[in-house]
């Protein structure tokens, strides 16, 4: 991974506030019984668990306010791993919880490297308070750090480093609300959906990511939401959108930013213990995760896209 020399930390951020389905509060904790922890331990990573961050503020506190809370301490355990140089893994919880690893990845970076999000999600989450439909924060975030409107008071104190919007790269979109379609036009965010996956499959549009980002010098962020997945595969999630990545599709993509040695920081994000179906969805996140960090069934040469077959075996 980029930069980590084998270091990881795990924050657990069970963040439910920015959704109307109750659940995703016990993701942290099934991730965990899943064998995060022990998965990438296996894999020879130096693995730190800072266990679950918890927010300033009464514990009754709701709607932005409490959003604002998780954001300031959610991006100062992201911004503390970094300094460590380790690789902040936030495990949720809803996705407004990016708010808070991207707040901490930016203002670490600070100006010194450009900022690429990879957007693993069946939703945009380009929604202000303006144009969202329900309201709920978790389809807001990427709004919010690219500096819209509505949201003046949602980050700490002081200037903020910005997300440009044309670094965003959502991947696996199928679901979109009607405002927010015009806010992704207008702000130039790349956008890979179903329909174009459907047609030329996972490896290309994500090279010419990855590509973009390594031709930059960029950190890349990963923001993985468990409904870019089919539900058939994982339905503990409370938004599901039938017609997701497949099983292999997703390993693909894992395995591919694994071989690209850029991704700085990941999210795994709305994991609904309460309605999924005997930890399923957590297993096949954890196995998901694990590609990411370098699992495979054998070892390939760097660079390697074909299987060179012995003479013998023609």
């Amino acid at each position: 991974m980029s930069g980590t020399e084998g270091r990881v930390e795990i924050i657990g951020a069970p963040i439910e506030i920015g959704t109307s389905e109750p659940g995703a509060l016990m993701g942290p904790a099934a991730l965990r019984t899943a064998g995060l922890v022990r998965t990438l331990t296996e894999l020879d990573f130096a693995v730190t668990d800072r266990g679950d961050v918890a927010p300033e503020g009464p514990p009754d506190l709701r709607g932005l306010p409490a959003v604002r809370a998780w954001t300031r301490a959610i991006a100062a355990a992201v911004g503390d791993a970094l300094d460590r140089g380790a690789l902040p893994l936030v495990a949720g919880g809803d996705h407004s919880l990016s708010l808070g690893s991207l707040d901490g990845v930016l203002r670490h970076i600070g100006g010194a490297r450009p900022v690429f999000v990879l957007w693993l999600d069946a939703h945009a989450d380009f929604n202000t308070p303006e144009t969202s439909p329900s309201g709920n924060a978790h389809g807001m975030p990427l709004a919010a750090l690219c500096g819209e409107l509505g949201f003046e008071e949602m980050f700490a104190d002081g200037e903020r480093p910005m997300l440009d919007p044309s670094h965003i790269h959502l991947f696996g979109l199928r679901s979109i609300d009607p405002g927010e379609r015009a806010l992704v036009r207008a702000r130039r965010v790349d956008v890979t959906d179903m329909r174009m996956i459907d047609e030329f499959g996972v490896v290309a549009p994500l090279r010419r990511i990855l590509d973009r980002v390594a031709a930059a010098g960029g950190h890349l962020h990963v923001s993985f939401d468990v409904d870019f997945l089919d539900p058939a595969i994982a339905p503990g999630v409370g938004t599901t959108v039938p017609g997701g990545a497949t099983f292999r599709e997703a390993h693909l993509i894992m395995e591919m930013l694994h071989d690209s040695g850029l991704v700085g920081s990941l999210d795994v994000v709305e994991l609904n213990p309460f309605l999924d179906e005997r930890g399923r969805s957590a297993k096949v996140l954890v196995e998901l995760v694990a590609s990411l960090f370098g699992r495979c069934i054998i070892d390939r040469p760097a660079g390697a896209a074909s299987i060179e077959v012995a003479p013998e075996d023609r």
